[in-house]
């Protein structure tokens, strides 16, 4: 029992990994500006992620090691440090974003600015992971995340001709195509695949305390959690393709998007949305503030661990608090969170090949896995995700960013 129960993990990896910010933000841009056509972006991304999911799991429960500390080992630590400083880099701007959009979610709350409010956030943030265990705030995070399930109320409620969408869920037509499709694709890669959701997932592994007996058990948790967030993003999609879409309205900013609701719940249509947007971001942000320490500090060899006393792991703690002093910065001096989400997600998608590329040869290697290596399916569908979804962003980002967009 307490082997399933782990589906926290799932959740809560799910809601900060994959309904987020950037997940939100872009399944919303594209519902609004190309109704389905970008619901297969979101399936190829979940396919990937889910994919990749169970392998972080697997690799610690099998191993009992985290994949950045078996990076640096297996690759040394001069290639080491390549993915430490882009993926570091990127996930600090993510880390930017969340608590960015957290800001802007008490802002629709209850006024004033988000550029004050995302002080408030990182504060709230970083005594939570100061003051908590990794188990409460797993637990916690899943628990309250069930409000982002009005999402899919709200999709129901749309009442979509189910057929019209599966054969509009890809490019075709006059609005399928163009600098700005492909950078959505992009975007939507990127937020669905975020490095940090493997670092995170494999650390939790390990703070849970998983063994190899929870190799099946790992493959329901990657498959509910990955599919518990996917099915919520294609319902962000669908509700902006029937909201925004028809009226040939676009999604500049978190105002814009706080409208999505209103059509089915009325004036809480609001509120619902500011409160789901609040703890999404809120979960993301605990995920990659850990993410982040948990990378450096196992690829450096330094003690970690959440559920330790600070005074007992002082670089570990030391990293996420730093980390969130210097994510909150570019909020503060009033950059607009949507806009750097787009970005941001385009990025995550052109850096994948250098943290996910290594995990799979780890992910082949006897040493660490012995009979629990991966199948050839597994290989073929990461490997030709990651180069297509990034190939595309080194195509798609520089044409988005030349247009003006």
């Amino acid at each position: 029992m307490k082997r399933f129960r782990a589906i926290a993990l799932g959740i809560v990896t799910s809601i900060g990994g994959f309904l987020e910010i950037g997940s939100i933000g872009t399944a919303e841009q594209a519902g609004a500006e190309f109704a389905y056509r970008l619901l297969w972006a979101i399936v190829l991304g979940t396919l990937c992620v889910g994919f990749l999911a169970e392998m972080s799991g697997r690799f610690a429960a099998v191993s009992g090691r985290t994949i950045a500390d078996a990076m640096r080992e297996r690759f040394g630590a001069r290639f080491f440090a390549i993915p430490l400083v882009v993926v570091t880099i990127v996930s600090l701007a993510q880390l930017s974003v969340e608590i960015g959009g957290a800001g802007v979610a008490l802002e629709l709350l209850v006024g004033g600015t988000y550029r004050v409010w995302v002080i408030l956030v990182a504060t709230f943030v970083w005594f939570i992971l100061w003051r908590q265990t990794f188990g409460r705030i797993e637990h916690a995070t899943a628990i309250l995340g069930l409000v982002t399930l009005v999402f899919a109320v709200a999709a129901v409620k749309t009442h979509p001709d189910y057929g019209a969408v599966a054969r509009n869920a890809w490019p075709h037509g006059s609005n399928g195509g163009g600098a700005r499709y492909w950078f959505i694709v992009v975007s939507i890669i990127g937020a669905t695949i975020s490095p940090y959701l493997l670092y995170f997932y494999s650390a939790g592994a390990i703070e849970d305390k998983w063994d190899k007996s929870y190799i099946v058990p790992n493959r329901i948790i990657a498959g509910i959690g990955m599919g518990f967030g996917s099915t919520l993003s294609i319902a962000i999609l669908i509700i902006a393709a029937h909201v925004f879409h028809p009226v040939g309205a676009k999604v500049e900013n978190y105002h814009d998007a706080s409208r999505l609701l209103d059509g089915f719940f009325g004036q809480a249509g609001h509120w619902l949305f500011a409160v789901a947007l609040l703890v999404a971001c809120l979960g993301a942000a605990f995920e990659v503030a850990l993410a982040i320490s948990y990378f450096i500090s196992q690829g450096l060899g330094w003690r970690w661990g959440e559920d330790l006393d600070p005074a007992l792991d002082s670089r570990f703690s030391l990293t996420y608090t730093v980390a969130i002093l210097v994510a909150v910065v570019p909020m503060v001096i009033g950059i607009e969170p949507l806009k750097l989400t787009g970005i941001t997600m385009a990025l995550t998608a052109v850096i994948l090949p250098i943290s996910t590329l290594p995990f799979l040869v780890m992910m082949n290697d006897t040493d660490y896995l012995g009979a629990h290596t991966n199948h050839a399916l597994s290989n073929a569908v990461v490997f030709g995700v990651v180069v297509i979804s990034s190939a595309i962003a080194v195509v798609a980002l520089p044409l988005q960013l030349l247009g003006g967009g």
